[in-house]
């Protein structure tokens, strides 16, 4: 996790429990591949209260794993 994406999940009052289950139980909901670092993934899922949606921005690094760039509370429907 970047810490853009630390500091947004702080001014979200989001914790760590609510973007692990959006990941695992949310959808890929969009795929940029305009970065020359590499394709970013979007994924939109619920929280851990089931009822907040959180989108989630990340790319898999080169250590093959899933680094998350920045996380948000989802606002429009």
């Amino acid at each position: 996790m970047t810490m853009h994406a630390s500091e947004e999940m702080a001014e979200d009052a989001l914790d760590i429990v609510d973007i692990e289950t959006s990941i695992l139980n949310g959808r890929l909901v969009k795929s940029e591949k305009d970065d020359p670092r590499g394709t970013r993934h979007i994924v939109y899922g619920a929280g851990s209260d089931s009822k907040t949606q959180i989108g989630t921005v990340g790319r898999f690094a080169k250590s093959s794993r899933y680094l998350l760039i920045t996380v948000y509370k989802v606002t429009e429907a």
